[in-house]
């Protein structure tokens, strides 16, 4: 009756890591290019040591040649509302970019 105890646990246990070491889908990803007011290295470091902090964010890549800001953030956990208040926060004006 132990034997059978204990493989019943050590199945259960086995399971349970094998399920979460599956990784998540990513279909919430969402990437967003915003076009900004930086245009200095200055303004570029104040958007990476802020924004990569918002909840959600994943990636934040600066361009300060074309003054936009590419950001791919999960959306279930953020807007592009809310990314506009972030840069606003560190006194940079930010508009997502209209597609063309």
């Amino acid at each position: 009756m132990r034997k059978i105890i204990m493989m019943c646990l050590v199945a259960l246990f086995g399971i349970g890591i094998a399920n979460a070491q599956q990784p998540k889908a990513d279909a919430k990803s969402v990437t967003t290019v915003f076009v900004t007011d930086i245009d200095c290295q200055g303004c570029a470091k104040k958007v990476t040591n802020t924004i990569p902090y918002e909840k959600g964010v994943k990636d934040v890549q600066v361009d300060v040649a074309t003054k936009t800001v590419t950001v791919t953030y999960d959306s279930t956990k953020t807007t592009e509302e809310t990314l506009v208040k972030a840069f606003a926060k560190i006194k940079i004006k930010a508009e997502p970019k209209k597609e063309e």
